[in-house]
């Protein structure tokens, strides 16, 4: 089956490793060296580490330790958010001298829609390296690009030539670069279904494509159609330029474990009062309260409770948070508690997780 046109002209711009970039920006003496970003104490997590580090295996979601043992001379630092944010808005500006159609992801990637640009440059690879090149001159920080029919493709694309790369997948080359491509790397192929795929003999996009929709169907149920279409180059998912925040959430990890409720309460009693002043600043009100709790050997769980009416304030919510808490019995010391509201009057759903700070 071939591509019919007309093709979309998707970009996806992600900027280059840049929480420590823009540490490296802003202080010029660790440039070239080995960044990790975040608390630099034993109990600390990388947020996001340099290329320089990278080479040694150090990567986002490491614990401080392990990346010190993996990289003993790398160097820590701080976040900056409020820096982070004025580099993303800057950069989003540029974005938006070329077209209206720009979805944030992130601070530091978005796609963008120049199949009708303001520039009027029917070349999206030109427009994508103009637009790096713009970025490199204003604030000093390397992007790299993918460019292709649709939001997956140049997703995957945008890594393929990182550092401070682009890569473009034309219409005539999508199919032969999906059938080559490894099913983990598929929207929506975790590392569960990744292994039923292996286990199945399905490892690159053509073992997948063989399977038929039926059989893809059985398999994985109505996740079988969107597998059996992404990889015959159908995604028709838009550029939405006004993505809404899914859901407000706090979250706070700890300098020492917690063992005790009691000590949790106390925690969660905070945190409560960062959401509140969340959902009262943002005129938002919620129906799902969810508990996550990480504990000290870094498994993960939530506890999720749906009522029939909309909640804002902690006096609303904040028994609930406590049924949540005692529902089950811990499996282990906790190092990190957060509290999300969901199914939210703004129709929203997904969690979109703050941390609030790291007590080092």
């Amino acid at each position: 089956m071939e591509l019919q046109p007309p093709f979309r002209k998707i970009i996806h711009v992600d900027m280059d490793a840049f929480y420590a970039s823009v540490a490296a920006l802003d202080n010029p003496e660790l440039k070239g060296k080995a960044i990790a970003v975040g608390g630099g104490g034993d109990r600390g997590v990388v947020s996001a580490a340099s290329y320089e580090a990278r080479k040694f295996g150090v990567k986002s979601a490491m614990s401080n330790v392990l990346a010190k043992q993996k990289c003993p001379h790398i160097i820590f630092v701080n976040s900056d958010f409020a820096r982070y944010k004025e580099l993303s808005a800057q950069i989003r500006t540029i974005f938006f001298d070329y077209t209206d159609l720009v979805e944030p992801l992130s601070l530091d990637e978005a796609y963008l829609d120049v199949t009708q640009n303001k520039k009027g440059n029917p070349s999206a690879n030109a427009i994508a390296r103009e637009i790096r090149e713009r970025i490199y001159k204003e604030t000093g920080l390397q992007a790299s690009a993918g460019i292709s029919i649709n939001k997956f493709i140049a997703k995957v694309a945008s890594d393929i030539n990182k550092p401070n790369g682009q890569k473009t997948v034309h219409p005539d080359e999508v199919i032969p670069f999906l059938e080559e491509l490894p099913v983990h790397k598929f929207y929506g192929v975790g590392k569960v279904t990744a292994a039923k795929m292996y286990n199945l003999g399905i490892f690159v996009g053509n073992d997948l494509k063989q399977k038929s929709l039926e059989e893809l169907v059985k398999l994985f149920g109505k996740s079988g159609v969107h597998y059996y279409n992404i990889v015959r180059g159908i995604h028709n998912s838009a550029v939405k330029p006004n993505r809404v925040r899914k859901s407000l959430a706090a979250e706070r990890t700890f300098r020492e474990n917690l063992s005790s409720e009691i000590f949790m309460i106390e925690k969660l009693d905070k945190i409560a009062d960062e959401l509140e002043k969340r959902m009262l600043k943002n005129n938002t009100k919620g129906k799902t309260i969810t508990l996550k709790i990480k504990y000290s050997d870094f498994t993960q769980q939530t506890r999720s409770k749906t009522k029939p009416h909309f909640m804002q304030t902690k006096k609303e919510f904040f028994p609930v948070v406590k049924e949540l808490l005692y529902q089950d019995k811990l499996v282990n010391s906790v190092r990190l508690l957060g509290l999300s509201f969901g199914n939210l009057n703004t129709e929203i759903k997904e969690p979109f997780w703050v941390q609030l700070q790291f007590e080092f």
